[in-house]
């Protein structure tokens, strides 16, 4: 017989009651309750019943992971159970230091871990630096849990997200059995190591051999098909998934597949399927938004921005982010206005560094500096992305020292920048004529800062030295690229070659351009004009006839604006505008003052 607090003896009934109203609770507030007559009544010291208590505090959600660790720390000895439940109840609030820490001190107490606490530790690694799986591999051997499946597969799962590949590697050609968590493991690794040709090699090896695939498995191969851009191995995906019947009922992988269909390209087919969809959670809005935006179809993600909004799905950081790029790339700044203001009305999304960063891009490239530097002065956090989208802005608009002096402060403050933070820098230099602080910027990124230079950090410097009448430069630094020089590094060199009218080397660089890309009407239209200005009228008229032999249309350019809010796209030589007649006649009005103003020479109109 127990005794109770007060002196007056527990029966059996009553212990029993308690411990079945302990096994059937369901909430926080009521476990406490019980907790409280446990205590009372002389129960406290049962093992088994501060294990459950613990678990349940740990487990629940929300639970009170702080009442937990109170119950843990007053269990004299706690079992190995109750260890793990509290490793478990730190990972599932994100407290991934809290549940390392828990793991040493459980082994510094010679306490020994058991199969389940491996799972547990190795799922929380990915999501720290500095403790490796290694470290954590040589204690399941040591403990002798490395023939345990769930063990093997968390090491597989953990070496895979920690970039620990070839570790991974050699553990999963190790496993016999034909179970999917290992294979999904490894294709996940691939995925997010750019490694997706080998993940999609371990997925057909996996359909080959008749493992069983699961959602979790598709979702990653898919993202694998819309890095490489393999819409062909992304229909199969998608063929075999509808085989299964099962495609219209899951959100995640629906929006996948969304997903996959925009990053190739084809935003008609991802239109259609998020049409199709029951269920459309708000990932899968911003999925397909933001697949509006890779395939620059503007006008389309901010009107799917509306239907959202009518539909009542509140949007997150990465719809707001999406849909302020549109804004920015539209110079839609009313509407980009008026999503700031739905931003301030929400605390979560004002103070997010993303959305703040996509609001700084967006006044900059409309050209409101004056804006995006309130924003970036009002932002709590200043990592990298507000730095860099200010700096890219002030360079955009040719605010060369402006952007020079930001970037120092930047440096000053202890950020590092990153290969986007110097495009904005370089582009800056070059806009600003400033070759020598040019040259030591482009020198100090691998120099000062470890960064290799990309292909868009070289085209910079050829624009710079282009632009600046250093040609021979240019091509010298054309020549140095440890990268094949793509269209865009030729296309600056040629434009410099007709600016300072280097005729002779602009016609050896846009013949190569125009072989190097056939396809594309720019290539042809450069040289054309070169042509044209040194006064070689038949080879004008022969490269114009060679565009037309091998049917070349010309890209119509466009070009947006926005009145009382409306976004409006104009192409050339369009006359759909029911106020077209009207417009050309202004701009031919405004042709005839520039002559009078002498500024004719610089006039570009392509109206037809």
């Amino acid at each position: 017989m127990l005794l109770n607090t007060s002196g007056s003896p527990t029966t059996s009934f009553q212990a029993h009651l308690l411990l079945s109203l302990l096994r059937e609770c369901r909430t926080v507030n009521h476990l406490k309750q019980i907790h409280s007559l446990l205590i009372t009544s002389g129960l406290s010291h049962d093992a088994s019943c501060n294990a459950r208590i613990l678990r349940l505090a740990a487990l629940f959600v929300p639970g009170d992971i702080a009442y937990a660790s109170l119950v843990f720390h007053q269990t004299e000895s706690p079992t190995v159970s109750m260890w793990n439940a509290m490793v478990r109840g730190h990972s599932l609030r994100c407290h991934h230091g809290r549940a390392i820490a828990l793991y040493t001190q459980m082994l510094r107490e010679g306490v020994v871990p058991d199969e389940h606490t491996y799972p547990l530790v190795l799922k929380v690694l990915p999501k720290l630096s500095g403790i490796r799986p290694g470290q954590v591999h040589a204690q399941v051997l040591k403990f002798g849990y490395c023939a345990d499946s769930f063990v093997r597969n968390s090491l597989v799962a953990a070496y895979a997200k920690c970039s620990g590949l070839a570790s991974a590697r050699n553990l999963f050609h190790g496993i016999s059995d034909r179970d999917p968590v290992p294979w999904t493991a490894m294709i996940q690794g691939y995925v997010e190591n750019d490694q997706a040709s080998d993940a999609l090699a371990v997925f057909v090896k996996m359909r080959t051999l008749g493992v069983h695939v699961d959602e979790v498995t598709i979702v990653s191969v898919l993202k694998g098909c819309g890095l490489l851009g393999n819409v062909w191995l992304g229909r199969c995906v998608h063929g075999f998934y509808v085989a299964c019947g099962r495609v219209k009922w899951d959100v995640y992988v629906g929006s996948a597949l969304v997903d996959m269909y925009a990053k190739c390209g084809c935003c008609d087919d991802a239109r259609e399927l998020f049409d199709e969809m029951p269920l459309r959670n708000v990932v899968t809005w911003s999925t397909m938004i933001t697949g509006y935006v890779q395939c620059d179809r503007y006008k389309n993600a901010l009107s799917l921005f509306r239907d959202m909004l009518l539909e009542g799905q509140a949007p997150n950081e990465v719809t707001v982010a999406s849909i302020l790029t549109s804004c920015a790339q539209t110079g839609a700044l009313g509407q980009g206005r008026w999503i700031h203001g739905y931003v301030k009305r929400r605390s979560k999304l004002e103070s997010c560094t993303v959305v703040g960063t996509a609001l700084v891009d967006m006044y900059a490239k409309c050209g409101c500096i004056d804006e995006a530097v309130m924003v970036f002065n009002g932002a709590l956090q200043k990592d990298v992305y507000p730095w860099t989208a200010l700096i890219n802005g002030l360079a955009i608009h040719g605010y060369a020292f402006q952007c020079l002096d930001l970037f120092s402060r930047m440096v000053k403050d202890g950020v590092q920048p990153n290969e986007v933070t110097f495009i904005g820098v370089l582009s800056a230099c070059s806009h600003g004529g400033l070759v020598d602080q040019g040259r030591h910027h482009f020198s100090s990124m691998f120099k000062d800062y470890s960064i290799r230079p990309k292909v868009e950090h070289y085209g910079c410097m050829v624009d710079l030295l282009g632009r600046a009448g250093m040609l021979e430069e240019a091509m010298l630094v054309i020549e140095s690229m440890p990268m094949e020089p793509t269209a865009g590094v030729w296309g600056a060199l040629l434009n410099a070659c007709i600016i300072h009218e280097e005729f002779d080397l602009g016609e050896r660089v846009g013949k190569h351009l125009m072989e190097m890309d056939p396809r594309h009407s720019g290539r042809y239209a450069l040289l054309a004009n070169l042509y044209s200005l040194s006064k070689k009228w038949d080879d004008d008229a022969s490269v114009r006839m060679r565009m037309k032999g091998r049917r070349v249309e010309k890209i119509r350019g466009s070009s947006w604006t926005e009145v009382n809010g409306l976004l409006h796209e104009f192409f050339a030589t369009d006359e759909s505008h029911p106020e077209s007649k009207a417009m050309y006649e202004l701009l031919d009005g405004l042709t005839k003052v520039m002559q009078l103003n002498g500024l004719y020479s610089q006039l570009q109109l392509d109206v037809q």
